[in-house]
This record gives C-alpha cells, structure tokens and sequence, in this order.
C-alpha cells in the first residue's frame, strides 16, 4: 500500500486537505471515498483507512472538509450566514450536509478524477455519502452511525458535548487533529443545537439510493438508535444492515475487525 501524505487541493476557491492511497497490484476492484464525522478529519481517522484499504485491495481518498484538519477554515464560524454559490462563511445552515454531497463532493471527485467510487461514511459523513448516492452514480455506499433525522438522544449528546469542550478535556483531546479546533467544533455543534435543525429529515430521499447499501449501527451509540437504520432499511429496500453489541458511535474503532469483516463480505458482492 502506498501512502500519500497529506496535502491540499482548491475545491470552489477553498483548500481541502486530501490523502491519497494507493493499492498495490494490477488487479485494484475499487476506490474508497472515506467522509469523516462531524468532529473528523483525515488526522481523526487514524490509520484505519489505509489498513482497510490494504486488506480489501482498494485505492483509498481520504479528505477533510472545510473547517476541519487541515483544510481553510470557515471565516466568522459563529457570525451570521452568508452563503454564495462557491464561498461560505458564519454559521453552518440546516442543508451543510446537502451542500456537501451534492456540491463540493461532486466537484472533487470530479477534479481528482474519480468516478463511480465507493463512499464510506462515518456520522455526518454517513448522512453525506447518503445523499451523494440518492442523486449520483456510485458503486456502493456503506455508512456507520448515519443520521436520517434528529433524534432526542442525538440533542442530548450534543449538549454533553458542548458542556464538555466549554468547561472538560474535549477541546484539548480534539486540537491535535484541526488546526483551527474552535472552527471545528463550533460549526458542527451550533447548527446540531439549533432549532431549525431540529426538522431535519432525509428519510424521504433515500429511495433514489439505487446502489449497494450497507448500514452499520452499535447499540450503545449515544448519538443515534437503530431507529436510524431501521427507517434507512425501509426506504431502500435492498439494504444490508450490521447491528453491533458493544458498540457506541465508532463502530470501526469499538468493534474493528468485525467492522471490516462486514464491509468486506460487502465489497465482495459489488
């Protein structure tokens, strides 16, 4: 496996972080797009993209969104909105996730010339990587503790979270892996505790999913219930689901080898 490091691609104007993984051999099946969660980066995912990617034979990308790891910040991430086709600044809207997976994530995989990958998607990247496929070609889609609505549970932790970066270790156990931490975490949590986020529901647009879905839950997740999977499952029909005991909102970091044991019986049968 040969591993890039880190570097940055302009995506609309905006510095993206990006890491490319290159699988050794002729016989490459696929490339993994990994999306991190709301508090990720490619720091954040550790070395887990390159081990999967080595024991499935993949190419891998991994990036960091805007705000995140190494990427351009977001300019007054807690002032007002303002928003233009390509730029962005204050706080993060209802749609950031929309925004995300029918906009910028289309413009990347199109300049670095990747087409019809697998998406890989953990938290809000899950809910990304589901949206990018209800509207774009893909090979398959595997998500790990989506979110298709807001849960009470969801609200709650969120709160704790905030609770812990204002006044416990979280902001200092989160700065190794943003170089602008306060941007990371402010845009994710200010837009999860607003009240207009409260009515976000993607259930509805799931059925335009015609790809390959696997969905991975922990039962102990303190940000989401297998309401989440269940409510995917019955929106797209064809979804295989991997529900784990002993398992909270890091399935790939909790339950590691049975983590890539799913996605590879998955990978498999694409």
């Amino acid at each position: 496996m040969q591993v890039m490091p880190p570097s940055k691609i302009s995506i609309f104007g905006i510095e993206l972080e990006v890491q490319r993984l290159y699988a050794s051999g002729n016989l490459v099946k696929q490339s993994l797009v990994f999306l991190h969660e709301g508090l990720g980066s490619v720091a954040m995912w550790r070395d887990w993209p390159t081990r999967l990617c080595a024991q499935l034979g993949c190419h891998g990308l991994v990036y960091s969104r805007q705000g995140y790891g190494q990427s351009d910040p977001v300019p007054d991430v807690r002032g007002p909105s303002l928003e233009s086709e390509n730029q962005r600044r204050g706080r993060l809207q209802p749609d950031y996730m929309h925004r995300e997976a029918l906009h910028v994530l289309p413009e990347l995989l199109r300049v670095l010339d990747i087409q019809r990958p697998c998406l890989l998607g953990h938290s809000d990247g899950g809910t990304i990587a589901l949206l990018h496929a209800s509207r774009f070609e893909v090979a398959g889609c595997v998500v790990i503790a989506p979110h298709v609505m807001v849960e009470d549970i969801s609200v709650s932790a969120i709160t704790a979270a905030k609770e812990a970066y204002e006044n416990g270790p979280l902001r200092q156990r989160l700065a190794p892996y943003h170089d602008h931490v306060d941007v990371a975490f402010w845009q994710w949590n200010d837009v999860w505790l607003s009240e207009s986020f409260r009515t976000f529901d993607i259930r509805h647009e799931l059925s335009g999913i015609n790809a390959p879905l696997l969905v991975i839950q922990g039962h102990e997740d303190p940000y989401g219930s297998m309401a989440q999977v269940d409510d995917i499952a019955r929106a797209v029909p064809h979804t295989q689901t991997l529900k784990l005991s002993h398992c909270g909102h890091s399935p790939h970091r909790d339950q590691p080898e049975a983590v890539a044991q799913g996605i590879a019986d998955f990978m498999q049968r694409l």
